[in-house]
């Protein structure tokens, strides 16, 4: 599978979560290419029927494929480095403790990996002590610039900041911003973001001068019902995100 050149153009590209095959093809029109469908490590039993549903994926979307943990569990983490080894999606969600795992396995660099990262109550530090073990330790707080520069030693590509609750930390999220800006690192808010407050929180984002963003939406936007992401949701988030960058 080759990643999609919409994708790797993309300033802004959505991340939000597949139901299904159908769904995913969906939100993949509604976002007019400019987006990767979340698909949960979690959900599968083992990493065989996890590799055989999502390849059914890749082939609806252009390989628009983000291998997911499941609400940041760590231990999933190497579930995603194992199957995305196999996959060669286009975006994998890691924990801090699994980027450097994930980068060895898919052997090259085009594929986007985050390295999960939390707030701290304090502006300029995150916790990093996110890993399956490392998260039920006491915090690891470093400086975000510290932290991105971890994460580039471990071959990651951007900062999962999660759980952000919405704005509820929104001075710390800004010097994220700042930091991913200075040190040319992509950045994915995650975390209580929907549509009232996703074009505030992208254009911090954007006005910080932050190369990628890469935003989470999940919960908000999917039809309790139904399970599935709404499509015209995403149509109204991809206008937010057109708008932001004029």
């Amino acid at each position: 599978m080759s990643l999609s050149p919409n994708y790797l153009e993309d300033r802004i590209c959505l991340n939000v979560l597949a139901n299904s095959v159908e769904n995913a093809k969906e939100c993949y029109e509604a976002a007019e290419g400019h987006i990767v469908l979340g698909v949960l490590s979690k959900n599968y039993a083992s990493d065989e029927l996890a590799i055989e549903d999502m390849r059914l994926y890749q082939a609806a979307t252009n390989n628009a494929l983000s291998v997911g943990l499941g609400a940041g569990d760590p231990n999933q983490s190497q579930m995603v480095s194992r199957i995305s080894a196999v996959l060669q999606p286009q975006h994998v969600n890691q924990v801090f403790t699994g980027v450097g795992a994930s980068r060895a396995l898919l052997g090259q660099v085009d594929t986007v990996v985050n390295g999960l990262v939390s707030p701290t109550g304090k502006v300029g530090y995150v916790n990093i002590a996110t890993g399956p073990l490392s998260s039920k330790a006491p915090e690891a707080i470093v400086p975000i610039e510290t932290a991105i520069k971890l994460l580039q030693d471990m071959g990651g590509s951007s900062v999962k900041y999660f759980p952000m609750k919405g704005l509820a930390h929104k001075k710390e999220y800004q010097a994220v911003a700042e930091a991913c800006a200075k040190y040319d690192f992509y950045l994915e808010p995650t975390g209580g973001i929907d549509l009232a407050n996703f074009a505030e929180i992208v254009q911090i984002a954007v006005d910080a001068g932050v190369k990628n963003i890469i935003p989470h939406v999940y919960s908000s936007i999917i039809d309790s019902k139904t399970g599935d992401t709404k499509p015209e949701d995403v149509q109204a988030l991809l206008k937010m995100m057109k708008q932001a960058l004029k």
